[in-house]
């Protein structure tokens, strides 16, 4: 275990929460580059952590079902300032998407099916694919180091693709043998991170102002976890209970509840591994949206900051919207909005202040390190697997789903092609691979073209 730090890192907590709101205001792009930005931030500019132990940290978030930006975000808010470090990171993380997202949901639903309106979704889906793409270069880029990491994602990638394999599985087994790989010592599954920054060995843990010694705070304490854990349980899943026992479960407000809840728990790797489940249950299953509605809302997640994952909301606010009976639409929708976002996140706060403490115990635990090195090979594979689901559901306006032997096949039928998707997605990817223009003028040109469009058809 890491020695216990004697010297406090004389971080004030005014400095550190101005800090954490400068992060929220600019995560944009998804969590390749929210973690980008905190990594410049927070390990490069500021110096409270090193290059190492955000690492160790990120791969630890990756390894957790939900947005690993935010719970990095709270996992080094704990690090720095206890529990209220954690709190105000990870809610202020959340808070300016929230917002944003709220606003452009009240647009869609008043306005959706104007063609300006029409225009501008229809130009974020086919740069949203480009994002997606490139989100797949920039983590392929710096977790498969090898040949053996590159099968992993892989073999991630037929499996639940093809296969149509649980996530949860496939993170198991990853785990398992990084772990098996670690405790070998092989070289192939040594720690070297997911997201951030390639290139050199960055910021020592020694010369950071957090140093390589645990903070007095983040030693395992059982009464402390029990507490914290029941004090998050009962935040998480009171609203649940009651809209059960007072509703019903056939009731929008409820099956939204369980539903996110459910997912804060089953859903692994982050956002882009996340989707691919939530657009399947919430068009498939619950019909709450139609299949391009989803990629609507993966625009606005895109083009406002905070998690990406916090698309859900938007999911949420059409769920009520549609569904809600005996209120106004809008105000149905508004209490959908809040009540996903707050199913959604607050489980993210149980799982670092139950675990990290742990996580700390262990950095230098070589098969674990191992292990959460090889998760985040293997959700490449899952990330590849949404882009190809975006990319036949902008490109098609019909995907058909096919069995055979037990692999699903999705066969696009070719007379739908839309050309102009095609089109815009080829230049937003030509935009962002070859000319390496920034995400949000890719995003915002798309959008453009895509009103000009409108107006001109």
């Amino acid at each position: 275990m890491p020695p216990v730090n004697e010297t406090p890192h004389q971080v004030p907590f005014r400095e550190a929460v101005m800090v954490w709101l400068r992060v929220a205001m600019l995560s944009f792009g998804g969590p390749a580059g929210q973690i980008a930005v905190m990594h410049r931030i927070l390990v490069e500019e500021k110096k409270w952590i090193g290059e190492k132990r955000f690492l160790h940290a990120l791969n630890y978030c990756m390894m957790l079902p939900g947005p690993e930006a935010q719970q990095l975000a709270i996992y080094i808010g704990w690090l720095m300032h206890r529990t209220r470090g954690g709190l105000v990171a990870g809610s202020l993380f959340v808070l300016p998407g929230f917002i944003a997202i709220l606003a452009l949901s009240y647009l869609y639903a008043a306005l959706g099916n104007v063609g300006l309106v029409e225009g501008l979704f229809f130009g974020l889906k086919a740069a949203v694919l480009a994002v997606v793409l490139n989100a797949v270069v920039r983590i392929g880029k710096r977790a498969l180091r090898n040949r053996v990491m590159i099968g992993l994602a892989a073999a991630a990638f037929v499996a639940i693709f093809f296969l149509e394999l649980a996530f949860p599985l496939i993170i198991l087994g990853a785990a398992l043998i990084g772990f098996w790989g670690g405790r070998r010592g092989m070289k192939v599954f040594e720690a070297g991170g997911g997201h951030g920054q390639s290139g050199g060995q960055g910021l020592s843990d020694r010369d950071s102002l957090l140093g390589e010694g645990l903070p007095a705070h983040a030693r395992p304490n059982r009464s402390w976890s029990l507490r914290v854990s029941a004090i998050f349980l009962l935040l998480w899943l009171t609203p649940v209970a009651l809209l059960l026992v007072t509703l019903g479960g056939d009731n929008v407000f409820s099956q939204i509840a369980t539903f996110f809840s459910k997912m804060a728990v089953v859903t692994f790797g982050g956002a882009y591994a996340v989707l691919g489940y939530v657009s399947q249950e919430a068009v498939q299953n619950y019909g709450w949206l139609a299949p391009g509605e989803m990629l609507d809302g993966l625009g606005m997640a895109e083009t406002t900051p905070g998690p990406l994952i916090q698309v859900v909301q938007f999911v949420g606010f059409m769920g009520a919207y549609r569904e809600a009976i005996g209120l106004d639409p809008m105000l149905a929708a508004t209490l959908a909005a809040v009540l996903t976002t707050w199913v959604t996140f607050v489980p993210c706060f149980l799982w670092i202040f139950l675990g990290a403490p742990y996580v700390e115990r262990l950095r230098d635990n070589r098969a674990l390190s191992a292990a959460l090195s090889a998760i985040t090979a293997a959700v490449v594979g899952v990330i590849l697997n949404l882009a190809i689901w975006f990319g036949l559901h902008v490109i098609f306006t019909e995907v058909a789903e096919r069995h055979l032997l037990g692999v699903r096949l999705l066969i696009p039928q070719l007379g739908t092609l839309d050309p102009l998707a095609l089109l815009l997605a080829a230049g937003a990817m030509v935009a962002i691979f070859r000319f390496q223009v920034g995400m949000l003028k890719v995003l915002g040109g798309c959008a453009l073209l895509g009103i000009l469009l409108s107006l001109a058809l």
